[in-house]
């Protein structure tokens, strides 16, 4: 909520409260943004740490591909094809693209729903529940599902944008990996996001495998999984294949079905020239014919 712009308000109505009360601040983490505002409102605090700061779980496996900004959504497609999503994360940066991707990937056969923070709350409810009992395979989202969301047995993460505070990063990929279950977290990374890419691996102290377009890894493995994955409403359309030893001028009749069963009707405007014979044209009459013009018959 304090990043989201809400500091105002807590000092407005922190400087409405008397000045000897008891106050608590709970924090996922505690960086030194956080640790600002305890100073600024906690009055002689006593800190209480359950699990080290940002730190990522050991039973999420973390990839990043390299792609250009506008060939995201086809690697995101490539490895939502490939690997074996249950059901899945895919976190923006910006609630305005949310509704695109989302738009985007149900045209593709996916059974997706957008969640952020421009909707009501009775929406916001109402998608999550079904996400939760499984109506909604693919949850495109913005950060306001990274905190305080406890759905048990998400098998992926996606981030389609590389978040802007490595902080966020460790809070998305929370959302798989829990209660001791296996989670797979996949982050696409423009060439401009590589200040963001060092800040995540500073914070988690851990490099981030790399894989390329093809599916290897620079270890020269293949990370991607080849399961049954998420695409339940589209089936392939059956193409009808042509017998062999079909002649082929009946294929050729087939695909110029063009031309007119009436002729063209001429209009005023429209006058057809007069067809021109060239040398190469057989024709058995010989300059005018018996048309002779009457100039040609006068005599000098």
């Amino acid at each position: 909520m304090l990043d989201m712009g809400f500091i105002p308000d807590i000092e407005k109505i922190a400087s409405l409260l008397p000045p000897i009360r008891q106050t608590l601040l709970f924090s996922a983490t505690m960086p030194p943004e956080i640790r600002k505002l305890t100073e600024k409102f906690l009055s002689n605090p006593r800190e209480v740490s359950v699990d080290p700061p940002s730190q990522t779980a050991k039973t999420v496996k973390q990839f990043v591909m390299h792609t250009p900004k506008n060939r995201k959504r086809e690697m995101l497609e490539g490895i939502l094809q490939k690997e074996g999503v249950k059901n899945a994360f895919i976190f923006c940066n910006r609630k305005r693209d949310i509704d695109g991707l989302a738009q985007w990937l149900k045209g593709k056969g996916y059974n997706v729903a957008p969640l952020h923070g421009d909707m009501v709350q009775s929406a916001r409810t109402k998608t999550l529940e079904n996400f939760k009992t499984g109506a909604i395979d693919l949850l495109i989202c913005s950060d306001v599902a990274a905190r305080g969301i406890d759905i048990d047995g998400v098998s992926h993460v996606f981030n389609f944008d590389v978040p802007m505070s490595a902080d966020d990063y460790v809070h998305r990929i929370g959302r798989t990996g829990r209660a001791g279950k296996e989670g797979r977290a996949w982050m696409l990374a423009a060439p401009e996001d590589d200040k963001f890419m060092e800040a995540i691996e500073r914070l988690t102290k851990q490099k981030i495998e790399v894989v390329k377009a093809g599916g290897t890894s620079d270890s020269g493995r293949a990370p991607l999984q080849t399961q049954a994955q998420v695409r339940p409403d589209k089936p392939k359309e059956e193409r009808k294949s042509e017998p062999k030893g079909a002649p082929r001028h009946n294929q050729r009749r087939e695909r110029e079905p063009y031309k007119e069963d009436k002729p063209r009707q001429k209009t005023e405007h429209h006058r057809e020239k007069p067809r021109r014979e060239t040398e190469d044209e057989s024709s058995s009459q010989i300059g005018f014919g018996d048309d002779m013009p009457s100039f040609f018959s006068h005599k000098k």
